[in-house]
């Protein structure tokens, strides 16, 4: 008997390990971010990422064209997306190389809370009050994280919330155009609009790779790709309010890196702003309308 499509989409368990594979090839990408940026400049590194990430595409978008080929009715709102998350892809990779890894992780994914705000304001969705106080507790969270005012805060920070302001545009734009746009086609856009704009700042700020580097930034981007791809997958497995809330799970790989590899550990009051942030972020992914998971945007949901 042929499985029919709603079993095949009714898998939450191997949804959510789907999910939360691509979590940990989030955090490894995200882990070669923070390695190469101790010697290239932030240009280089967003360059390569998108340049790796176009060049690992076109062979699978080869064998697996997107539904109605490449053309598309919807520029303006690719545009809008590229643009947004090529800026997420900027600030999320300087904060990795100026922030401690967890912390600028946890900052990209303050995307969900900006989420409910930028489709209010921008497409008019009402904000049901159960969202409203979510988004209220995660930002308490990200106050408890940044600590304005002490001696432990970091103007850096805001450069990592930026990132996951970003990340909200592109994905509210996602969700303009997801009903006719299927999500290979999203990705082949983003790569081929960020990939040519990320060439521009190199002509002031070039520096070659020397040695292992370029094998970091190759890996950077096939962790990145293999993120994108079992994301999608995850996705296809089952409803978001059921898988969703595993993609945090780049918090906690994050922590660990962070701890095994640069000696940095979260105090008490950044751990707690982590639960709300996640909680929060838990929360609007499950009250509010999905948002379609699509590779190519990470961070906060998608890489950017």
């Amino acid at each position: 008997m042929i499985p029919s499509d709603l079993n095949l989409r009714n898998q939450p368990i191997a949804g959510a390990m789907f999910v939360l594979g691509s979590s940990l090839m989030f955090a490894l990408m995200g882990a070669c971010v923070k390695t190469a940026s101790a010697s290239l400049p932030n240009e280089v590194i967003v360059f390569f990422r998108n340049f790796y990430v176009l060049l690992m595409m076109i062979p699978f978008l080869l064998c697996r064209p997107p539904r109605g080929g490449i053309k598309t009715g919807h520029f303006r709102l690719h545009l809008i997306r590229s643009t947004a998350g090529l800026t997420g892809m900027y600030c999320f990779f300087y904060a990795l190389g100026h922030l401690p890894f967890a912390e600028a992780v946890l900052f990209s994914f303050t995307s969900p809370l900006f989420i409910p705000i930028i489709a209010y304001l921008w497409i008019g969705e009402p904000v049901p009050g159960r969202i409203r106080g979510a988004v209220f507790i995660g930002f308490a969270g990200v106050l408890l994280v940044i600590r304005p005012g002490t001696e432990m805060f970091q103007p850096v920070s805001f450069v990592g919330i930026i990132s996951g302001c970003s990340v909200a545009v592109a994905m509210v734009s996602i969700r303009r155009m997801s009903a006719s746009e299927p999500p290979a086609r999203i990705v082949f856009y983003f790569s081929l609009l960020a990939t040519p704009v990320s060439c521009f700042p190199l002509f002031v700020s070039w520096q070659s790779p020397q040695g292992e580097t370029w094998i970091i930034l190759f890996l950077m981007g096939l962790f990145a790709v293999t993120g994108q791809l079992m994301m999608t997958k995850g996705y296809s497995l089952a409803a978001a309010a059921q898988v969703g809330p595993f993609s945090y799970g780049i918090v906690i790989f994050s922590a660990l890196m962070g701890q095994i590899f640069w000696n940095e550990s979260l105090d008490w009051m950044t751990a707690l702003g982590a639960l709300l942030i996640c909680f929060a972020g838990i929360l609007t992914t499950y009250r509010s309308k999905a948002v379609p998971a699509t590779p190519g945007t990470w961070h906060g949901s998608e890489d950017t």
